[in-house]
C-alpha cells in the first residue's frame, strides 16, 4: 500500500441536468498516513496553501442550486496539483507560498510519476468521462471550477473578491464578467489575483478544448467563504450569473 488506492475523483450529483459541470481541483486538505503529512504541521497542511479553503463547500452549495453535477478531487494539492500538468515543477510544489515542502523535495522519478499516476490522470480521466458522456446524449456543457484565495499572499493585502481567471479570447468568460458586474456590488476582476501568465488555466485549456467548450475559472477570496452563510450567499450570486450568462 502506498497511500494513494482511493479514487482521487469524488462525483456529487452525478445525474445532475444543469449545462454547468463544476470542477473543484484543490477541494481537499487530505494527506494519507504514510506521507507523514509531508513533514509539515497540522496548521499548515489545514492553511490556504493546503487546500483552497471553503471552496468545495461552495461548490457544493453551487451544484445544489443549479442542479449540476460537481467533480472535487479527494486529496491536498499539495500531493499534487491537478491544475497543473506533470511538466511543471509546481505540480508538485517544493515551497508553497513561504513554505518550505520537506515531503516533495529530491523526489525521484519514480515518486513522482507515482503520484501523478495515482492523482492527476485519474482525476482527469474523469472529467474528459464526464464530458464525453454529455456530448454522446447531446448534452451541453459549460465547465466551471471553483477556487478560492488567500486575503494575504507574501505579505501583501488582496482587495479584489472574486477573480474571473480565463484566456484572453474566452468570450463566455467576459460576459460572466460583465454580468456579475451587473449584478453585485462586489468587487469583481479579470484575471485577478491569478492570470494566463501564472500559469493556472491548465484545467480550462486542457478539457475547454481551445474554448470549444465555453469554460471559466473562478476565485473567491477565502475569508469570504470560510462559514457556510458567506458560501451559500456566493453560490447563489454565482448561480445566478451563471444562469443568466446561459439563458
Amino acid at each position: 500500500m502506498h497511500g494513494l488506492e482511493q479514487s482521487p475523483a469524488e462525483l456529487v450529483n452525478s445525474a445532475g441536468q444543469s449545462d454547468i459541470l463544476l470542477v473543484c481541483e484543490h477541494a481537499s486538505h487530505f494527506i494519507p498516513e504514510n506521507f507523514n503529512n509531508l513533514g509539515l504541521t497540522k496548521a499548515e497542511c489545514l492553511s490556504h496553501i493546503g487546500w483552497d479553503i471553503g471552496a468545495a463547500d461552495m461548490a457544493k452549495a453551487l451544484s445544489k442550486q443549479l442542479d449540476a453535477s460537481l467533480i472535487l478531487q479527494r486529496y491536498s494539492r499539495l500531493l499534487y496539483d491537478c491544475n497543473r500538468p506533470p511538466s511543471e515543477l509546481s505540480a508538485i510544489p517544493p515551497l508553497s507560498e513561504v513554505t518550505a515542502i520537506p515531503g516533495n523535495s529530491e523526489l525521484t522519478a519514480e515518486q513522482r510519476d507515482y503520484r501523478v499516476q495515482q492523482i492527476y490522470q485519474p482525476f482527469h480521466r474523469e472529467i474528459e468521462a464526464q464530458i464525453n458522456a454529455r456530448e454522446e446524449s447531446g448534452r451541453k456543457t459549460i465547465l466551471v471550477t471553483i477556487h478560492s484565495f488567500t486575503p494575504t499572499y507574501k505579505g501583501q493585502l488582496r482587495t479584489v473578491e472574486l477573480g474571473v481567471i480565463c484566456d484572453l479570447d474566452n468570450v463566455f468568460a467576459k460576459r460572466f464578467y460583465d454580468q456579475a458586474q451587473a449584478l453585485s456590488h462586489y468587487d469583481i476582476r479579470m484575471n485577478e489575483p491569478y492570470g494566463p501568465s501564472d500559469p493556472v488555466l491548465h484545467m480550462v485549456t486542457r478539457h475547454g478544448r481551445n474554448n470549444q467548450i465555453d469554460n471559466v475559472m473562478l476565485e473567491v477570496r477565502n475569508d469570504l467563504i470560510e462559514q457556510a452563510d458567506g458560501q451559500l450567499e456566493w453560490a447563489q450570486l454565482i448561480g445566478k450569473v451563471l444562469n443568466q450568462v446561459n439563458a
